[in-house]
């Protein structure tokens, strides 16, 4: 596949006709024999003209090596100007490798060209070459270079990184790691799913620490017949009493601070939030056979599953306490004589 591909694209390149390779020869030919005649007829003048040649050449040898030895030395300051300026900007490190190789690669390559050029040699027909092959090269790995360029997406505007858990491509995991084709994910049964970045550029994530605070919600059932308010009430005792639910007076710029949220986050649409609501229950539906209450509450986002746990255990063992009875599905039966 890739073989005809390439001779598809090079059969596109103009081949010399008969024509043009015989008058090449009769050219290579002429001039070998009028070499031939020089060196019998007037030796002298022939050695001078060969030494003037090989001089030629020569300074061309060392200006090639000069300027190759030269541009080396100014891709590899290029590099650690690079350098400097990711670890600076504090750049993605994956990000920043890849433009350093890619910078390099692509310089590297026109010195070469450049330097042979130098020598006198046409650079059209390895230019060309070049294109064909790198053509070539790009229609036969169409798929890497949509991963490729999904990558660069990804490591661009960062819709996730690094530790972050996330839900795509039908995949819910902890990210390990983020390359320029795919991204590999931790799933909580200890496998890993690797993830091409084409796709995964092209879908929907689901970050669940796109934000530093999240808000847990419960569903709490009793018993028909309670008193609402006082099972309100009961309800937001419980989740008060935990530390970590967090309330209208909680110091959202100290918070911030002890999560080591960076200013440019912070400046960032939707990333802060100036306040945060109390916890908050209400009366939500009406079963069949009990009442739901929706119980929500916000808190830092490292401590949800840890939270909603635990007030899901404290529901089940302190309303029962209180005299807030759970229901279950049940018929009443009335009997006629």
């Amino acid at each position: 596949m890739n073989m005809s591909i390439l001779n598809t694209i090079l059969l596109q390149v103009p081949a010399p006709t008969p024509e043009q390779i015989e008058a090449k020869r009769d050219s290579i030919r002429a001039g070998a024999r009028m070499m031939i005649e020089t060196a019998k007829t007037d030796p002298e003048t022939f050695w001078q003209e060969v030494g003037k040649a090989a001089l030629n050449f020569g300074i061309k040898v060392l200006a090639a090596l000069l300027i190759f030895i030269v541009g080396i030395l100014l891709i590899r300051w290029i590099q650690r100007l690079l350098k400097k300026a990711f670890e600076h900007r504090k750049t993605e490190q994956t990000i920043a490798s890849f433009v350093s190789s890619f910078v390099s690669i692509s310089l590297t390559v026109l010195l070469v060209v450049i330097s042979v050029g130098t020598l006198g040699i046409n650079t059209t027909s390895l230019a060309a070459l070049l294109a064909a092959g790198g053509m070539a090269i790009g229609m036969a790995l169409s798929g890497t270079v949509q991963n490729f360029s999904g990558g660069l997406m990804i490591l661009a505007f960062k819709p996730f990184k690094a530790g972050d858990v996330i839900e795509a491509q039908g995949t819910l995991g902890t990210v390990i790691e983020v390359n320029i084709t795919a991204t590999k994910v931790l799933t909580p049964d200890n496998r890993v799913v690797i993830l091409p970045n084409g796709a995964l550029s092209n879908g929907v994530i689901n970050n669940f620490n796109g934000r530093p605070l999240r808000r847990i919600e419960w569903s709490v059932s009793v018993s028909y017949g309670v008193d609402a308010e006082k099972c309100k009430e009961a309800i937001l005792e419980i989740v008060n009493s935990d530390p970590r639910i967090l309330n209208k007076d909680t110091d959202v710029t100290e918070l911030y601070k002890t999560l080591d949220v960076s200013s440019y986050q912070l400046s960032t649409v939707n990333y802060r939030m100036d306040a945060i609501p109390d916890p908050f229950v209400a009366l939500k539906q009406l079963n069949a056979n009990d009442i739901t209450f929706v119980v929500r509450a916000w808190v830092v986002g490292k401590d949800y599953w840890d939270v909603f746990f635990v007030m899901q255990e404290r529901f089940y063992t302190e309303l029962p306490t209180k005299g807030f009875t759970f229901a279950y599905p049940h018929v009443d039966v009335t009997m006629l004589n």
